[in-house]
């Protein structure tokens, strides 16, 4: 461990990615601080509160959603729009298919894909979000002008205008940084909700009640976090590794330990953010519109689609749980694997290559999923049911987060950027005969 944190504080070329990386994050955190002019701040911070759907983007923008910056919706709509050219790319679009095929032509043709999808995305939320502060009576433009159609959109673009910028951000951070761009910028964002959370709990427990019961679940609470956090980063390390073997290689010849590794979370936080958004889809057009939670069609939404209600969390798990294997089997196809192995004349031992070695990796793969579906719902319940048990209201459950899709993301980064810095540091350098 010390030769690992000397390699990198020796390197200069690593220290001065990891500086332009840090600078490029606080140029980033002071933009999400510039606010869009005749918009009333406290009107939508109310409004994002009462909304969880956008509570969870609030959470990733680090609060610019809320004071709705011009980094309002942030890298998100990028995100949102990998991932779905990345699942379309699955035999579900032939022409996306081939692109993916043709090497590195491709690949910059799905990444200006993307791009354009993404900034289409974010001018429709930021459309969206406009027009249900309007309709659901929150006063968010002073008495100055009076709002009308090209007044959205202008405002709409302004925003999209914001997320282009944070895309170009994500660039300098992946091209001359440390790290991937868009995961440093939500990463980035999350980490600073943590110094709101320790606030919440020590004025909830310490400055409000000042018992030593206080003073203890403030202790409680701080532990039990730190304990998630070593768990998680323990289960996002775990793999199965599957041995493999080359025919064409004699024994003591190259490498024998090759093995095919199986993460335990292959899905990773995708099934959690797919099943909360199609959740909030419809508690956000109740929202935005003014319906009542407390009678009608709105009372029976609210307690099918809020995963704090029992109906609703149950559905919240078994979508997760679908969301789980699907997603699992697309990243890691049986049949891929199979053909793959054939290809590089590999093969596992004791299984017949083909049709054998695909159904032996997807019973594996199966077993795998359900022990990290399982991980999975318990990180994404920890929140609901430890706001339950330790009575936190609905604002203080947005602030307090222990575990969830927030930690998940921030451990998978962190150690995605770890690896990355210590092979940078101790990759050797060859500088020929003279």
């Amino acid at each position: 461990m010390l030769y690992k944190l000397k390699a990198v504080f020796t390197n200069p070329k690593l220290l001065k990615k990891i500086g332009i990386t840090i600078f490029i994050l606080f140029i980033f955190r002071i933009l999400t601080w510039v606010p869009i002019p005749l918009l009333d701040t406290e009107g939508i911070q109310a409004f994002v509160k009462n909304n969880s759907f956008l509570a969870i983007l609030n959470n990733f923008s680090g609060n610019a959603l809320g004071r709705f910056s011009i980094m309002a919706m942030g890298i998100s709509p990028y995100i949102t729009a990998s991932i779905v050219v990345q699942l379309l790319q699955m035999d579900i679009i032939p022409v996306l298919k081939e692109w993916s095929e043709q090497g590195e032509a491709g690949k910059r043709k799905l990444n200006r894909l993307t791009r354009i999808l993404g900034l289409v995305l974010s001018f429709v939320q930021a459309s969206v979000f406009l027009l249900g502060l309007s309709v659901g009576g929150a006063e968010f433009i002073p008495d100055i002008l009076e709002p009308n159609a090209f007044y959205y959109i202008y405002m709409a673009l302004i925003v999209t205008a914001g997320t282009a910028l944070a895309m170009w951000i994500a660039d300098l951070i992946t091209r001359y940084g440390i790290g991937n761009g868009g995961s440093m910028l939500i990463v980035a964002g999350i980490i600073t909700s943590l110094p709101a959370m320790v606030t919440t709990l020590w004025s909830k427990y310490i400055v409000s009640d000042g018992s030593a019961l206080g003073i203890f679940l403030f202790c409680l609470i701080i532990l039990l976090y730190a304990l998630i956090l070593i768990g998680v980063t323990y289960l996002e390390l775990a793999r199965r590794k599957i041995p493999i073997q080359y025919a064409n290689r004699r024994a003591g010849q190259g490498r024998t330990d090759s093995n095919l590794p199986i993460k335990l979370n292959t899905s990773g936080v995708i099934p959690v953010i797919f099943a909360s958004t199609i959740l909030s889809i419809p508690l956000s057009i109740v929202g935005s519109f003014g319906g009542s939670a407390t009678s009608g069609a709105s009372y029976w939404i609210d307690q099918i689609f809020n995963y704090q209600q029992p109906i609703g969390f149950v559905l919240y798990m078994i979508l997760i749980l679908i969301f789980s294997f699907f997603y699992s089997f697309i990243m890691m196809s049986p049949e891929k694997v199979a053909d793959n192995l054939s290809k590089s004349n590999a093969y596992i031992p004791g299984v017949r290559p083909g049709q054998d070695t695909e159904n032996y990796v997807s019973r594996l793969l199966f077993k795998i999923t359900l022990l990290g579906t399982v991980y999975l719902m318990a990180l994404a319940a920890t929140p609901i049911v430890t706001s339950m048990i330790f009575g936190f209201t609905a604002a203080e459950a947005q602030v307090v987060s222990l575990g969830g899709t927030s930690l998940l993301i921030v451990v998978g980064v962190a150690l995605e950027t770890t690896n990355q810095i210590i092979t940078q540091a101790t990759e050797q350098e060859y500088k020929g005969l003279f």
